[in-house]
């Protein structure tokens, strides 16, 4: 088994997190993952991978508290050198109107969804860039479809930070580029997870997958395995690039 590094995935004790964990792991990293509440989730995705061989480790973790980004980040440094971030953790709120929003659910999708990944890409940066002594490295940041159709009428500030996210990717790869680092973003469609019960819709993936071009919703360890590609020296020549894992949608 090659050893690629030390990977950090934020949200990786479930759904699409927990399937980039995995195969990260069968391809060679070390993976240190973060969850929010769920330990028990994060530590069976851990054990699976030490049952097999790999080495993983787990760390709670809101990505919207800097105190916490550091924490993890400080973790995963035990497990040796960082040169890989897989930016997942996002949440969603209750389908509703914009003119139905409070001003604290915006705050909150706007903290983790946005500010987030901005910290967990800035203590990337310092540990793979060049420029602050690192080898280099990979970024990978998790957006949504939901960026380019603006999720009119279930939830437009979702879609709002998702975009941010899109920006951030295409900013940071030219602003890293010459320093060693690879940023690319990957955005699902829809996706057989957890997060639609998030918005009160848990029939949304038999309502909505018939009407994607391929006729179904898509499955976790298909968006694992573009996001764990573009990690991987296979896309070295991949960088600023937004990759749709959407079945044509």
């Amino acid at each position: 088994m090659r050893q690629h590094g030390v990977v950090l995935i934020t949200g990786g004790s479930r759904g699409i997190g927990a399937a980039v964990a995995q195969r990260a792991a069968a391809a060679g990293w070390a993976v240190c993952l973060t969850y929010r509440a769920d330990a028990l989730a994060a530590k069976n995705v851990v054990s699976g991978i030490e049952s097999a061989g790999g080495s993983a480790a787990a760390v709670q973790a809101d990505v919207a508290r800097e105190p916490d980004v550091l924490r993890a980040f400080a973790a995963a440094d035990e497990l040796g050198a960082v040169s890989g971030l897989v930016a997942n953790a996002g949440i969603v709120a209750p389908k509703a109107r914009l003119d139905e929003f409070t001003a604290d659910r915006v705050e909150r999708m706007l903290a983790v969804n946005v500010l987030g990944p901005i910290l967990c890409c800035r203590e990337a940066v310092l540990r793979m860039s060049t420029r602050h002594g690192g080898e280099g490295g990979s970024i990978v940041l998790v957006s949504s479809g939901a960026s380019r159709r603006g999720s009119p009428g279930e939830y437009v500030d979702y879609a709002a930070s998702k975009g941010a996210v899109d920006s951030l990717g295409t900013g940071l790869a030219l602003e890293v580029a010459a320093e060693g680092i690879r940023v690319n973003v990957v955005r699902p469609g829809l996706v057989d997870t957890e997060i639609h019960a998030s918005s009160n819709q848990p029939d949304r993936l038999a309502r909505l997958g018939p009407t994607i071009p391929l006729g179904r919703a898509g499955r976790p360890g298909e968006i694992a395995a573009a996001i764990t590609w573009l990690l991987s020296d296979e896309a070295s020549y991949c960088t600023g690039s937004i990759l749709d894992v959407a079945g044509g949608r």
